[in-house]
């Protein structure tokens, strides 16, 4: 019971301070080619789809002509809100960061925060969540826990490779690492580098959405070959790691999403 209130408190705390950073928001810019009261209409609130997210990125980018403090604050404190407490949905603010911070600083920032959030994640979950994360989720806990030890020789490359492919959900690695005895210096370096493919294919898409006004910018030879460039770097990690697996990692039993294959033989 005190790990749950405890926990209770830490999100409550969080989400008060994420209200008033998103509610009271600066005065608009004077000139920022956008009309101040429709500005200071909008409310800030996670995207759940593209159009949501062109709207949003819209706002942001008008208030960082600026107040460019304050929109990285407040990103970084959104994006941490969600890598801390499990939420899903990442790639939405990863195509934020591509959009507001353009490729490259977008990407860093994109791997930093990602990195910080999962560690404050494992933190949480090591101190408050431990004994009901085994209770809600006893067969995938007891699953990934029987693959971790049997490739515990080659820890850094399974965690690689777990982040690389969807074999189970990043949230669901992050608050089962603890629980599974993954040194914190390893998973902080795993995570740091087994999204890096994944954050750069959401923050290039972001920039490219960004900059994209018409069908004719797609089909531009230089937004082709930033799309080629995403493609490359999606697929030659990951070709990497998979055939570092096959000859190193104990995978049996393991498909997508972490279903068991027994368990779908008896479906």
């Amino acid at each position: 019971m005190r790990s749950a209130s405890g926990l209770l408190v830490v999100v409550a705390s969080a989400t008060v301070y994420l209200y008033l950073l998103t509610t009271f928001l600066p005065p608009g810019p004077r000139h920022g080619g956008r009309d101040e009261g429709e500005a200071e209409e909008e409310k800030l609130k996670f995207p759940s789809d593209l159009h949501e997210l062109r709207e949003l990125a819209e706002l942001l980018k008008f208030y960082k002509t600026e107040h460019t403090g304050y929109v990285f604050v407040l990103f970084c404190s959104a994006y941490l809100y969600k890598q801390s407490f499990a939420i899903p949905g990442s790639s939405f603010l990863n195509m934020l960061a591509g959009a507001l911070f353009g490729p490259w600083h977008g990407l860093l920032i994109a791997c930093f925060l990602t990195t910080v959030g999962s560690t404050f994640c494992y933190l949480l979950s090591w101190t408050y969540g431990r004994r009901h994360i085994v209770r809600l989720f006893p067969e995938k806990v007891a699953k990934l826990q029987s693959m971790a030890e049997e490739n515990r020789s080659s820890l850094f490359f399974f965690l690689l490779f777990l982040r690389f492919f969807p074999m189970t959900p990043n949230w669901f690695l992050n608050i089962t690492s603890p629980i599974l005895n993954i040194p914190m210096s390893v998973f902080f370096f795993s995570v740091l580098i087994g999204l890096i493919p994944y954050n750069f294919i959401c923050v290039h898409t972001g920039s490219i959405l960004s900059e994209i006004s018409s069908l004719d910018d797609i089909f531009s030879w230089r937004t082709l070959l930033q799309l080629l460039l995403i493609a490359c770097a999606a697929l030659l990690p990951g070709a990497l790691i998979r055939r570092y697996s096959k000859s190193h990692l104990n995978l049996d039993g393991l498909e997508p999403n972490g279903q068991d294959i027994s368990d779908r033989k008896t479906r």
